[in-house]
């Protein structure tokens, strides 16, 4: 979807500029958000990993036998909720669940050659597409705008 289909059609006459949803922060956020996983889709193929599957390789790849409970609270998910994502990596053959020594229960995750070779390949895209994506931005705007999204999320207290 181009970026101009992902912005919404605008009606000729129709100035939307004069909306109020204009003046707020969340309407503009998640109409950004649109248009980002819109292209990100796109960037990935048709084939390719979801955001959600893309994220959980990263951290697998980044934090090698990450336990489930572990990535879950990571992504903010329940741990309920990272199952299929799991199955699909496991499916995929990106990653194995590996047993922890002395817990039964808890399982880990390994990324494999060919994940960290997928996840090698996806995060190239990922960065092609937010050059793309934000090629109107100086490094300035970009660096302004990624810290002010941490700190909506409450990460610039922890770095």
């Amino acid at each position: 979807m181009s970026r101009e289909a992902a912005q919404g059609a605008q009606r000729p006459g129709v100035d939307h500029s004069r909306s109020d949803l204009e003046d707020l922060i969340g309407y503009n956020l998640k109409r950004a958000y649109i248009i980002v996983q819109s292209d990100f889709r796109d960037a990935l193929g048709a084939d390719g990993m979801s955001a959600r599957v893309f994220t959980a390789l990263s951290l697998c790849v980044k934090y090698p036998n990450i336990t489930q409970s572990e990535l879950a609270r990571m992504m903010g998910i329940e741990r309920s909720g990272l199952v299929a994502i799991v199955d699909e990596l496991e499916a995929r053959e990106h990653l194995r669940r590996a047993r922890v020594p002395g817990d039964r229960r808890v399982q880990a995750l390994v990324p494999t050659d060919a994940g960290r070779a997928a996840y090698d390949a996806a995060i190239q895209a990922v960065r092609a597409h937010e050059d793309r994506l934000f090629s109107d931005m100086t490094s300035s705007e970009r660096a302004t705008l990624l810290a002010l999204l941490k700190k909506i999320r409450g990460l610039e207290k922890q770095q």
